[in-house]
């Protein structure tokens, strides 16, 4: 059965939702107040890996479905995904390698340059930059990850999405799930931290990131990331660098000079540079879900089909493809 599906919410879970539905002939519309740069979506660093999200079982499931096809999408550049070492180390203590990371290849850093040099690519020349940009740090590991380029990627969504016949309706400001397209049978809620009023959903809350777009590193080819305070990431994309960030417990999308300037000091101070301009601020709010992800079948007051998808913390685009893939199975379901 075709159905007439009305999706909620214009960022990675709606585009690839939107995708996923539109491909098998379904007849599409994403609904939606922001699209493609203006999403939360477009603040993420978008570096495949469960970071902020629950429940873990079920989110490394999804997020290992995505490696999958996301794997598949970086044999084409143009796409915006591209294969890249990522190096997650701690300053404080010895790093535990999740059980999830062994089968795709991970490897342990130690503290010793010694260590780290063998775990760089490139020249001599090269690994011992490497070491010396990461001497601060008492342990960590890498592991080749897929990265998203959100301004080229979630592009690339739209356009396959509108290229399988999708439509994408913007400027729409919905005070529930009912007032979206009443001819449609079928309703996607990926709203995002919107779900904390469009279906007064208060286990969501919104944890806040703040990045700062900087010129490319010279040599920096793969993305460091430490979860020790100061938090702290640094992610190399095409035509850029992301510098962040934080993860605060708050609803304030101003972004904060002083904030900024810690940002890059702390990524400068880590990767050993001179602090570099910065080319753009961007705050996003990561819609965590203290209950975990709701992806779950309902029925609105008007009797239509619902199915939620949201609730990814700081995981959107790591769960993506296998967030929708349960979407489809589980709106495809419904009578």
């Amino acid at each position: 059965m075709k159905h007439r599906v009305a999706i909620v919410g214009a960022g990675v879970s709606g585009l690839t939702c939107g995708v996923v539905f539109a491909e098998r002939g379904h007849h599409t519309t994403i609904f939606a107040r922001d699209i493609g740069q203006q999403t939360t979506s477009a603040v993420a660093g978008a570096l495949w890996f469960p970071y902020d999200v629950e429940p873990a079982d079920k989110a490394i499931f999804w997020a290992l479905e995505t490696y999958q096809t996301l794997i598949e999408l970086a044999r084409n550049v143009e796409n915006g995904v591209s294969m890249i070492e990522l190096h997650q180390l701690s300053r404080m203590e010895e790093i535990q390698i999740p059980d999830w990371a062994v089968p795709l290849g991970v490897r342990r850093l130690s503290a010793g340059a010694t260590a780290l040099c063998r775990g760089a690519g490139g020249s001599h020349g090269k690994r011992l930059d490497t070491a010396r940009r990461l001497q601060d740090f008492q342990s960590g590991f890498s592991l080749d990850v897929p990265l998203m380029d959100t301004p080229i990627y979630l592009d690339y969504l739209a356009n396959r999405f509108l290229k399988a016949d999708g439509q994408i309706t913007k400027n729409v400001r919905l005070e529930n799930l009912e007032e979206v397209d009443p001819q449609s049978d079928l309703v996607i809620n990926c709203s995002g931290i919107g779900a904390r009023e469009l279906v007064h959903d208060r286990d969501l809350e919104p944890h806040r990131g703040q990045i700062a777009i900087v010129p490319r590193i010279k040599d920096l080819s793969y993305a460091v990331v430490c979860d020790d305070a100061p938090f702290m990431y640094a992610i190399p994309r095409r035509n850029d660098c992301v510098f962040g960030g934080t993860n605060d417990l708050s609803d304030d999308l101003a972004v904060d000079s002083v904030t900024t300037a810690r940002i890059v000091a702390e990524c400068s101070r880590t990767l050993k540079i001179e602090k570099p301009n910065v080319l753009t601020e961007r705050v996003g709010l990561r819609p965590f879900r203290k209950s975990g992800v709701r992806i779950e079948r309902a029925r609105l007051h008007d009797g239509r089909t619902v199915v939620h998808n949201y609730g990814h913390g700081g995981a959107g685009f790591t769960l993506s493809w296998g967030c929708a893939a349960e979407v489809l199975q589980r709106g495809s379901a419904s009578s």
